[in-house]
């Protein structure tokens, strides 16, 4: 659903990718007489490979169903690409990571940046790029070039790749300066620039993507400098063996389009978070959802729709609002018409319970009357368009898909088909007529949308309530370190 963000991220181009290759080289220094698989031996008959990371959410982090993370996904997958156990060590912050992997670890991987030089390192191909970002906070005006910097409140992290980006501009501005912290993470820092503390921060495209559902008066700036690549390290002088699994492993996860998944699986929220709302959703997913939570669950076991989808549903019909009214007398968190309630056996449309109860089983039986021709992903989102606009509107539009020469089973043809319905010419060759046929379109795409961010932020709430119990320095900018203007 993602691929042009993820397009955005994956460094996939053949070029580029000789570009780094040229890099590469000229860091791996005249090999000694090291057995090339040594290291790789060695973690083969000790049966664990120890990685070196940062416990942040686009790393690693414990989730309510366990650990999970961008990176903590490909660290395992590449654990089990091995045939051994995965040893994290998390208790890292950026610098501190290369002298843990130089001294004692396996392999480094923390959002590392493939920077050149690095004493006793070697670093894989890259991973994804990552583009530095200047943030602010919501109310400062004119924040868009990088002299609007100069005598701010600027934060970044140490030795992430930030600062590098930094320490350029201030060749070219060198009244320039800003605040490095070496223990803070980035979820840290924006909270820091929610709160006043800091005026803006530096940090990464994709990381402010992941965490911005979070810090709604934090505004995207301007992109800073050119991306750089993330990489993992692994300790040169043990021989190439572990570089060149790792190596052949990304580029199979890269290849079999797994890598382009997993970017949009945990960064490809951002297009859609000014669409939603962010501040109404946030508002809505705290004060509404727990209400009803419970209620989502239980219709999901009975139906056998993931409550979350059940959720987003309930969230595009009425904003969990039980007392929703439309003009035409559709009512409920559900807004269920008459004619279906009664169908459904729900005698109150404004009670939370009944109505969702109903929602739920209306749309499971939709889904149930639907041809066995249409599968998977498409047999749900023909039926949640149903939903919005009736199953003959719906058959209509397979008609016309045919006839246009498409699948009528598939839902890419059909949602192409939807809005010509309000076309006389082909409306007026089905059995049902006219239609909105544009408002089933967007009204799928919408709950998928909220879907997915609800998965996020349940999947993602655990980091940041960690993050709120953390105490909290009484002076704040005792952790960051001043880099000085140049003049």
């Amino acid at each position: 659903m993602l691929t042009l963000i993820c397009r955005h991220f994956v460094a996939c181009a053949s070029a580029y990718y000789a570009l780094i290759a040229i890099m590469l080289l000229s860091l791996v220094p005249t090999l000694s007489l090291t057995p090339p698989g040594e290291h790789l031996t060695q973690i083969t008959a000790k049966d664990f490979i120890t990685v070196h990371t940062r416990n942040t959410p686009t790393t690693y982090y414990e989730g309510r169903q366990g650990p999970t993370g961008f990176e903590y996904e490909l660290m395992h997958r590449f654990a089990d690409y091995l045939g051994v156990s995965l040893n994290l060590n998390a208790r890292h912050h950026p610098e501190s990571v290369l002298p843990a992997v130089r001294e004692s670890g396996d392999l480094g991987a923390a959002a590392l940046p493939l920077l050149p030089n690095p004493s006793g390192i070697y670093y894989t191909r890259p991973i994804i790029q990552m583009q530095p970002l200047v943030v602010y906070r919501r109310g400062l005006n004119g924040i868009s070039e990088p002299s609007d910097l100069v005598g701010l409140e600027l934060g970044t992290l140490s030795e992430a790749g930030t600062s590098e980006a930094l320490r350029d501009l201030q060749n070219r501005h060198p009244t320039l300066s800003w605040k490095e912290s070496h223990e803070l993470e980035v979820a840290e820092l924006l909270a820091r620039v929610e709160n006043g503390t800091l005026d803006a921060a530096v940090i990464f495209e994709h990381q402010f993507r992941l965490n911005r559902l979070f810090f709604p008066n934090v505004e995207r700036g301007f992109i800073l400098g050119d991306p750089l690549s993330m990489a993992w390290a692994v300790p040169s002088g043990r021989g190439l063996g572990l570089l060149e699994a790792a190596n052949h492993f990304l580029q199979d996860l890269q290849e079999s389009g797994t890598l382009d998944r997993l970017v949009s699986r945990y960064f490809g929220h951002d297009d859609y978070l000014e669409y939603v709302g962010t501040r109404t959703f946030l508002d809505h997913l705290d004060a509404r959802l727990p209400r009803y939570t419970d209620l989502f669950q239980q219709s999901a076991r009975e139906t056998g729709f993931d409550w979350k989808l059940l959720a987003a549903v309930g969230y595009q019909e009425s904003h969990w609002d039980p007392d929703a009214v439309s003009p035409t007398g559709v009512r409920g968190l559900m807004m269920l018409t008459n004619p279906t309630a009664s169908e459904m056996g729900v005698s109150d449309r404004t009670d939370p319970a009944q109505s969702i109860d109903g929602g739920a089983r209306y749309l499971r039986s939709i889904k149930e009357r639907l041809p066995e021709s249409i599968t998977g992903d498409d047999r749900l989102f023909m039926a949640m368009a149903a939903y919005n606009v009736g199953l003959g509107h719906l058959y209509d539009a397979r008609k016309i898909a045919e006839m246009r020469g498409g699948n009528p089973d598939s839902w890419v043809d059909v949602r192409a088909a939807l809005p010509l319905l309000q076309q006389r010419e082909w409306h007026s060759q089905t059995r049902h007529g006219y239609a909105r046929g544009g408002e089933p379109v967007i009204y799928v795409r919408n709950i998928r949308r909220y879907y997915e961010m609800i998965e996020y932020v349940e999947r993602s709430r655990q980091q940041f309530f960690q993050l709120e119990q953390t105490p909290v320095n009484d002076d704040p900018l005792l952790l960051f370190e001043l880099v000085p203007p140049l003049n």
